[in-house]
C-alpha cells in the first residue's frame, strides 16, 4: 500500500483526488495539508510514502518548501501536481529536489503511474511536459524569469492572477513592502516598467498562478 500525503488548498481539488484513489486498492491517503506550514509539521507527524504537492499554496511553498523538506526529510519523494505547464517551473521544482513533476489537466492514469513510479523511488515527467521543455532547451526560447530567485517567480505568478501586493503579502505571510520590493525586484531583471506588460509576460509564459 502506498501511504500518499496530499498537500493542496483547493478543496475540489483535494476531494476529486481522494475519489480517484478510493478506486484503487494501493494508494491510501494518510493526511491533508493546505499550506506550507501545515506541510512541514505533518511530514513530522505521519508516516507516508509520497507527498503529493500542489506549488503555489499559501505560505513557505514552491521549489523553497521542496528543499526544506528535503533538508528535513532527505528521503521523502515528492511529485509535484501543478497547474503550471511552463518548463522553467518544472525544471525548478526538479532541482529543487523533486522525484516528478504532472501537471492538474493530466488523464488519471498518467497520474496514477506517476504515483506509482515516484514512490518505488523512480523519476517522472508527465509525458506532455518533456516535448516542450526540450522544445525550449534547443530554440533558447525567451525565458527571462529563469533568472528569478524562486520567491520573485511566485509573486510574479500571483500578481499575474490578478492578486495585488497586499493580498500577496497576507498569503504568504509576508510583510507588504517585502513584497514590493520583490515586485521592483523582478520588474527590472525582466526589463519590464509597468504591470500591463508584466502581466502579458506572464501569461505568454503559462505563469499564472492556479
Amino acid at each position: 500500500m502506498i501511504k500518499i500525503l496530499i498537500a493542496e488548498d483547493h478543496a475540489i481539488v483535494r476531494n476529486g483526488l481522494r475519489q480517484i484513489f478510493s478506486d484503487t486498492t494501493d494508494l491510501d491517503v494518510v493526511g491533508e495539508a493546505t499550506n506550507g506550514s501545515e506541510v512541514l509539521e505533518l511530514a513530522r507527524k505521519f508516516d507516508f510514502d509520497l507527498l503529493l504537492l500542489d506549488m503555489t499554496m499559501p505560505g513557505v511553498t514552491g521549489p523553497e518548501l521542496i528543499k526544506r523538506l528535503l533538508a528535513e526529510h532527505p528521503s521523502m519523494k515528492i511529485l509535484v501536481l501543478s497547474m503550471n505547464n511552463e518548463s522553467q517551473s518544472v525544471n525548478r521544482a526538479l532541482k529543487a529536489g523533486a522525484s516528478g513533476y504532472v501537471t492538474k489537466d493530466s488523464d488519471q492514469i498518467v497520474l496514477l503511474a506517476a504515483i506509482r513510479k515516484v514512490a518505488t523511488g523512480h523519476k517522472f515527467i508527465d509525458p506532455a511536459l518533456v516535448e516542450a521543455m526540450v522544445f525550449d532547451n534547443a530554440t533558447g526560447e525567451d525565458s527571462r524569469h529563469s533568472i528569478l530567485s524562486d520567491r520573485e517567480l511566485q509573486v510574479l505568478q500571483m500578481l499575474a492572477s490578478g492578486l495585488n501586493p497586499g493580498e500577496i503579502a497576507e498569503s504568504l505571510f509576508l510583510s507588504a513592502k517585502t513584497v514590493s520590493t520583490h515586485k521592483a525586484n523582478l520588474m527590472q531583471k525582466l526589463g519590464i516598467d509597468n504591470n500591463a506588460d508584466l502581466v502579458r509576460y506572464a501569461i505568454k509564459h503559462g505563469l499564472a498562478r492556479e
